[in-house]
């Protein structure tokens, strides 16, 4: 028989150790959750490398997971003997993908293998190379006609020369601002984000572009149209808007022949407001259209060097149109005309309102 001083003992020795598997039994919960809930993938094993645990971030579905689990084999084996192990995994996809395997033993056995994915940074890291080695292209090209332009005045004295020369040399130092411009405005609508929140009167947004795209049409003696007569609402940003569509004109003025005319309309289109650009132009191989939107991209390079474009333009648009959860498209064939449709949710709280001053 126990004393009453043992078996309290006992008793508290008792609960002691039922609070220690309780406590136990909660951490083993959070880190099951935590394993669970990180956003790299991680492969758990025993002591003898036979895998345990994949958390969700690890289960990479279809012929990528055959591949991946392939790479990750010798990994765990070498980390089960106790030696860490990498290795770099560069898929062609699609879509393209770059992982990084390490694999590292743990104590008391076993193994842990970390699957990180470095596809966004390595897609970001080739954008942000290809954006220096274009721009560095596209500023040279005009610079050095400048430099080259300035040699030669420096060699003449014939007044009707220099004046050609100078003329020249006006036209490369607006190239050259014109896509120093084009940067700080793709620039600023990135920076800007989708923090857009304000009602837009679309039929103000159309008429404001037009307006600055005018100088540009009459110069080509181009007559631009506009129907936007039911122009709804949009909640938006005035200012990139007008950037959008500015761009949009601007290019159906330079790839138009003279004399012909360009239509910007605006109208409700279901939950959408549509603001369309229609040219009767030169058009778009099909070939180009899925890339016409990329940064520099440009249909025909000799074309753009004689209009001046930068191929920034619609790159612009596109950005414009992702701030505004909104979309770009554009309808081509070479020969005759491009619409080009900028799509923007409608403001569904000013429909409302105007079906009730209807009633």
């Amino acid at each position: 028989m126990f004393g009453r001083g043992e078996a309290e003992r006992l008793r508290r020795s008792l609960e002691s150790e039922r609070e220690r598997r309780e406590a136990a039994d909660e951490e083993v919960v959070r880190l099951r959750a935590v394993f669970t809930a990180s956003p790299v993938g991680m492969v758990l094993t025993d002591r003898q490398g036979k895998p345990m645990l994949r958390n969700p971030a690890a289960t990479i579905a279809g012929h990528t997971r055959i591949l991946v689990d392939e790479a990750l084999e010798p990994l765990l084996d070498a980390a089960t003997a106790g030696r860490s192990a990498e290795r770099r995994l560069e898929l062609v996809g699609p879509p393209p993908r770059v992982l990084v395997l390490r694999a590292i033993p743990l104590i008391g056995g076993g193994a842990l293998a970390v699957i990180d994915d470095l596809s966004d940074r390595a897609r970001l890291d080739a954008v942000r190379t290809d954006f220096v080695a274009n721009i560095s292209h596209e500023l040279k090209t005009p610079v050095g006609a400048l430099a080259l332009l300035a040699e030669t005045v420096a060699e003449h004295d014939d007044p009707e020369v220099m004046r050609r020369l100078a003329a020249k040399m006006v036209e490369e130092a607006h190239r050259a601002a014109g896509t120093i411009d084009d940067l700080l405005e793709l620039s600023r609508i990135e920076l800007g984000g989708d923090a857009v929140s304000e009602p837009v009167d679309t039929a103000m947004v159309v008429k404001d572009a037009v307006e600055r795209a005018t100088l540009a049409a009459e110069r080509r003696h181009i007559t631009v149209v506009v129907d936007a007569a039911e122009a709804p609402v949009v909640i938006g940003d005035h200012l990139q808007l007008v950037s959008a569509l500015v761009n949009l004109i601007d290019n159906a003025v330079k790839y138009s022949g003279e004399g012909l005319t360009v239509t910007v309309s605006a109208r409700r289109a279901g939950r959408w407001v549509e603001l369309a650009v229609s040219d009767h132009g030169v058009g778009i191989a099909a070939k180009d259209l899925d890339r016409i939107f990329e940064r520099f991209y440009r249909v025909d390079r000799a074309r753009s060097r004689e209009t001046g474009g930068t191929g920034l333009g619609l790159a612009i648009v596109r950005h414009v149109a992702n701030n505004h959860g909104g979309e770009v498209s554009v309808q081509s064939r070479e020969g005759e005309g491009s619409v080009f449709t900028l799509r923007i949710p409608a403001d569904e709280s000013a429909k409302s309102i105007a079906e009730e001053g209807n009633d």
